[in-house]
């Protein structure tokens, strides 16, 4: 690995983000490499998607900083592709029509990056009934399609295996799998982590806001039992 891919790209520094009275973020610090899949998991309420969602410049910290590449995450949006819970696309729209739409949005002019994007997912650019109509795999695939339109550096992506049944989400976890290894970093939150086991570099756990934990195995450690021999 060279020296740039090893080089960490993103700093965290004692980050909170507070709804009211409630703190989603409890004074989150770490950093994180280029080049590498991070899995997100915790419980629901855990801060996964608000961690998430900070990275993507969407939540804005109550206190501490978020540096992406040397600028913060709104300064750095073009190196980021962010696919929300929700598919954000348009029902009534084919894959092509909504990712054209979308171009046109980042300045992207013509329609053969879409079709390259659609076609990077395993979708057909030619296929022309709405989103809608899709299956559930298939909705997911086109919203990486839209998240990787601009060619960003970094992934952030929320639950993208959600509702999909266990072949297409493996499928999705090889494709993002084939993205690492081209050099793109990666973090996804799910509640799905055996499905990363053995591709993800790491597993970000949190609990209450916090970071606390960060694995290389989707196992926390050993399990051990006092007493037994």
């Amino acid at each position: 690995m060279t020296q740039a891919a090893s080089s960490s790209i993103i700093k965290v520094e004692n980050v909170i983000k507070q709804f009211g009275r409630f703190a989603a973020l409890r004074g989150v610090s770490a950093e994180f490499d280029a080049g590498r899949f991070h899995a997100i998991l915790g419980d629901n309420g855990a801060g996964k998607t608000t961690l998430l969602r900070a990275l993507a410049g969407l939540a804005h910290p109550t206190q501490g900083s978020i540096s992406i590449f040397g600028k913060t995450p709104q300064a750095a949006c073009r190196d980021l592709g962010y696919m929300a819970h929700p598919s954000l696309l348009y029902d009534e729209m084919s894959g092509m029509e909504n990712l054209r739409y979308f171009a046109q949005l980042y300045g992207i002019a013509g329609a053969e990056r879409c079709a390259q994007a659609i076609r990077a997912v395993g979708l057909d650019p030619e296929l022309t009934r709405g989103v809608g109509q899709y299956s559930q795999g298939m909705r997911q695939r086109m919203s990486l399609a839209r998240a990787i339109l601009h060619d960003p550096k970094v992934l952030l992506l929320d639950e993208p295996f959600s509702n999909v049944d266990v072949h297409s989400a493996r499928e999705m976890v090889g494709l993002l799998k084939g993205m690492r290894d081209a050099g793109k970093t990666i973090f996804v939150v799910t509640h799905q982590a055996l499905l990363l086991e053995g591709v993800a570099d790491e597993f970000i756990w949190m609990q209450s806001g916090e970071i606390v934990d960060r694995t290389a195995t989707v196992v926390r450690g050993p399990v051990t039992r006092e007493g037994v021999q």
